[in-house]
């Protein structure tokens, strides 16, 4: 992703909310596009026509685009160049800054948006370096420019919000993946960002975020190939020319980095309550079995309590040199075992009470069986 920060100018970052509206970009922007496309240039030389139609594309440019790039972007460079602000103000600027790029760089590959573009595309194939009219070319440079900025984007994202991301772990850089292009079919459309979308857009939005698509995605190749395809929606609707393309990349763009943020906000929510926890409990064996007691209690786990519970182990383990081999064996708890290991404690308990209250709560919601847990914890603790 470009490195030079963008205008502050919120208004300017929006301008492209009407497609008509002619865009207005800064030298350094012009610049940034510029480098980062040739580099891509340079890269796509190294394509086969397999590695298109097959969606290896994508595997490749992943490392391509991270490799480098996560050793710089680090939470410390962050820090560093944008002195003294919040993660949310960073945030805000890192989504309008890759809006804009790909609004530009989409305006400048507009003229490889035509039908002859598709048969170029389809034509492609055997292992030989990739050879393309200079359309054809621009079009797979477009792909790998939009794609390239959105993982970064969300890598951005995630060590903004200091949620732990390790390239070289095949689930991690899979969870990163997921996030940047918006795997969970639908989240964007449900969350209602759509209504921001200008009317003319709109059909083009709908179509690259198709819910039903994105829910048939299981690996890296077949991403690619839907990112190809999803590319090619671009061609497909009539009279596309430099504003539409520009629109499109814009909100495309933006809508990732929002679900992004969104994301990666909630992670941090979570993985600061599960600190907050540890960091307060006297009791810290225990607190893993109420945990997981709480978690349990209405036999469904949401995806926030599960990674609540994965981070107070690591954390109790790392803080409290606490380990619970027993816990980690369970299937079905035992509330009797566990209500027995709570009366064998003497002294105060609140630590317990309040982090069921907020493993409970972690979710957005109390059920029943979970205030049950929690109102048992409280009765027990009071007999002292």
């Amino acid at each position: 992703m470009p490195q030079h920060p963008e205008s502050d100018s919120e208004s300017q970052a929006d301008a492209v909310d009407d497609p008509k509206l002619p865009r207005e970009f800064t030298d350094i922007e012009r610049a940034e596009v510029e480098e980062e496309t040739e580099d891509l240039r340079e890269w796509v030389k190294g394509l086969t026509g397999d590695d298109l139609k097959s969606g290896n594309w994508f595997s490749k440019l992943i490392a391509h685009a991270l490799e480098t790039y996560t050793k710089t972007a680090t939470y410390e460079w962050f820090q560093e160049k944008y002195e003294g602000a919040p993660a949310d103000v960073i945030v805000d600027q890192r989504i309008k800054m890759a809006a804009r790029y790909a609004a530009l760089e989409g305006a400048a590959s507009a003229a490889a948006y035509s039908a002859a573009v598709v048969a170029t595309i389809g034509s492609a194939g055997g292992a030989s370096p990739l050879t393309l009219p200079a359309a054809g070319v621009t079009f797979v440079i477009d792909l790998a420019f939009t794609t390239q900025l959105q993982i970064r984007l969300a890598h951005d994202l995630a060590v903004l919000y200091r949620v732990p991301i390790d390239i070289n772990d095949p689930d991690d850089l899979w969870d990163l993946v997921k996030v940047a292009f918006s795997i969970k079919g639908g989240e964007l459309l449900r969350e209602g960002a759509l209504k921001a979308v200008p009317v003319v857009i709109r059909p083009a939005i709908k179509k690259i975020f198709s819910g039903a698509t994105l829910a048939a995605v299981q690996s890296i190749p077949v991403l690619g190939t839907y990112l190809l395809q999803r590319n090619l929606i671009k061609i497909g609707i009539p009279l596309v020319g430099i504003p539409l393309a520009t629109a499109l990349n814009f909100w495309t763009t933006r809508m990732a980095g929002r679900h992004a943020r969104q994301v990666y906000r909630n992670q941090a929510r979570v993985i600061e309550a599960a600190e907050r926890i540890a960091d307060r409990t006297a009791h810290p064996q225990l607190l893993l079995w109420i945990a997981w007691l709480v978690v349990q209690a209405d036999e469904k786990i949401a995806d926030d309590e599960a990674l609540l519970f994965r981070q107070l182990t690591r954390l109790v383990k790392e803080r409290h040199e606490v380990t619970d081999d027993q816990l980690a064996r369970v299937i079905d708890v035992d509330e009797d075992e566990v209500w027995a290991r709570v009366d064998a404690e003497t002294g105060d308990l609140s630590d317990l009470v309040k982090a069921a209250e907020l493993i409970a709560n972690i979710d957005g919601s109390v059920t029943a069986a979970e205030q049950a847990v929690i109102d048992e914890l409280e009765e027990r603790g009071s007999r002292d």
